[in-house]
């Protein structure tokens, strides 16, 4: 099998128009990968395009939960808490290395949304429609429990909270994860490459799409018998260039996360809390920071670098404060910032917090197939649903698609046998990581994040340069991403592939110089490609501290 490279790219675009691909799948996030995989792993010969990096867009600038949205039982949506429930314990099993359980604490407060009833009971139907195993499922506490748990918490008014499991995750290396899967099940994926234009057979139908390599300026050909438009927030865009098409309008919402240091804000566990106009916030440790957010608000703008306002960061700080008035943070303690742009189908007479998360499926006259909606938790789901429908109208044209197949699949890194391996795994692959000449923290890290993937970055042992300014451990992670998970830049590396810029800026800005000389050397860039690169990178880095 060809490696998931940028030489494998490359010639993947060059062998383009010898192909014909039962689906083409436009946009490569989480829904589209999702689908990249689903489709490969039945038998399809699948393509994905993505205009930018894997999961650049909405799927590594989300609340990184894989969580089954207790609130929207508020809205009786039902259904849709029945499927994301379910789908977060497949998720956890299909990937342990990048899907974590965490008890979350729902404090509730006297004039809060939540009261102690509703509480009990709303957990409690989660449990049963989410099919939470015994384990995890809900705890009531006392006040007196409560703060117990966290001391930060508010006082005044607490009547008392409910535990309960989500799931802690890295949406951009999930994706990853997805695609470095598909591709192994035999898909085609092919990141910074936009579509600019579709095909069309002599009756009128999508068969195909024009596309252009962002680095090169190239353009190419590929012709599927079934064209999905999975942009995200970019659907109305990809939709826009067919040329009969009618479908649903998409309403853009802006979610914003501000990162602290731990030591600013030490929280002991997740809480989800409500907010004085009746949102809710989830306030999350991760390792040495804690993060909190997210907003809902409309958004037009900047999709690519959705901005971070003042007023963003006020509305949050003051959430904070709300919920633990002991902890003096401010704008100057803020580390980083991200913002995340959620589609979300229109629905007359609603605002941004009051619209279903549910996904649609709509076709246009021309054959082009749309996907919007939907949520982080539910993307297999929603793969699964599209690829039954694309399974149905190649079968009328004489393809054979097999079943669905990615409900007990293994993505790449998740290869297990049960998920409660993973925590074993990690620290014996870490003792023998140390004899390559890593520390034991480095080797943890590297076993953590790459899961049964650890041996394949422990191979390109032999390339590291002991002459480079770099550590070892990142020379590894680094070669790791370029050779096996298509790194194209710098910002891949250091937001996508590590999640760095997010959760680790102080470290970003001490490599940064370093990692750029050494992709230059690696990737062969000209003077200019690096000096384009290393912009860039300065650009998110300005962005995650504004």
């Amino acid at each position: 099998m060809k490696p998931f490279s940028h030489t494998n790219r490359t010639q993947t675009l060059h062998q383009l128009s010898n192909c014909h691909y039962d689906v083409i799948v436009v946009g490569g996030g989480i829904t589209g990968t999702g689908i990249a995989l689903d489709a490969a792993s039945r038998g399809l010969k699948t393509l994905l395009i993505e205009m930018q990096d894997f999961a650049a867009g909405t799927s590594s600038r989300s609340t990184k939960l894989v969580h089954g949205g207790l609130r929207y039982l508020k809205q009786l949506e039902v259904k849709l808490v029945a499927d994301v429930g379910k789908e977060r314990a497949i998720v956890y099993e299909n990937a342990p290395h990048v899907t974590h359980p965490e008890w979350m604490l729902l404090p509730f407060y006297k004039s809060g949304t939540f009261g102690k009833f509703s509480t009990s009971f709303g957990l409690k139907v989660y449990d049963f429609l989410a099919g939470v195993k015994r384990a995890e499922r809900r705890k009531m506490l006392s006040k007196e429990e409560v703060l117990t748990h966290e001391p930060l918490l508010n006082e005044e008014g607490l009547i008392g909270g409910g535990e309960y499991v989500e799931y802690r995750t890295d949406d951009a290396r999930l994706t990853i994860e997805v695609a470095k899967k598909a591709h192994e099940q035999g898909a085609d994926l092919i990141n910074y490459t936009k579509v600019t234009e579709f095909l069309y057979d002599t009756q009128g139908n999508v068969n195909g799409v024009q596309m252009i390599d962002q680095f090169t300026g190239e353009s190419y050909y590929a012709h599927g018998s079934i064209v999905v438009n999975a942009g995200g927030p970019w659907v109305e865009q990809v939709m826009d260039l067919d040329e009969k098409m009618e479908g649903k309008k998409l309403l853009l919402t802006k979610g914003v996360h501000l990162v602290f240091d731990r030591s600013v804000l030490p929280l002991h566990q997740p809480i989800y809390f409500d907010t004085p106009d009746g949102r809710m916030i989830f306030a999350i440790p991760r390792n040495e920071k804690t993060y909190v957010g997210t907003t809902d608000t409309v958004h037009e703008t900047d999709l690519r670098n959705p901005e971070v306002t003042d007023e963003d960061k006020q509305y949050l700080l003051h959430a904070i404060a709300t919920i633990f008035p002991n902890a003096v943070v401010g704008m100057n303690d803020i580390e980083s910032t991200w913002a995340g742009v959620r589609p979300l189908i229109q629905e007359e007479g609603k605002g941004p917090s009051e619209i279903s998360r549910k996904d649609e499926v709509w076709e246009s006259s021309t054959g082009l197939l749309t996907i919007a909606g939907g949520k982080l938790t539910g993307y297999r789901k929603m793969a699964e649903e599209i690829t039954d429908f694309i399974s149905k109208k190649l079968k009328t044209q004489g393809v054979a698609a097999g079943p669905c197949m990615t409900k007990t699949l293994r993505l790449s890194g998740g290869e297990f046998n049960r998920s409660t391996d993973y925590r074993a795994y990690v620290e014996d692959r870490a003792k023998e990581l140390t004899k390559l000449g890593l520390t034991f923290q480095d080797g943890l890290n590297i076993a953590s994040m790459y899961g049964t993937n650890t041996n394949q970055v422990a191979e390109l042992v032999s390339r590291v340069d002991p002459s480079s300014d770099l550590p070892r451990a990142i020379q590894l992670t680094l070669l790791y991403a370029i050779e096996y998970e298509m790194a194209m830049t710098p910002v891949d590396y250091f937001m996508r592939r590590t999640g760095a810029i997010f959760f680790d800026i102080h470290w970003v800005e001490k490599w940064k110089k370093a990692v750029v000389e050494y992709m230059k050397e690696v990737l062969n860039w000209s003077d200019e490609q690096t000096k384009r690169y290393s912009a860039e990178l300065e650009a998110r880095l300005a962005d995650a501290k504004s």
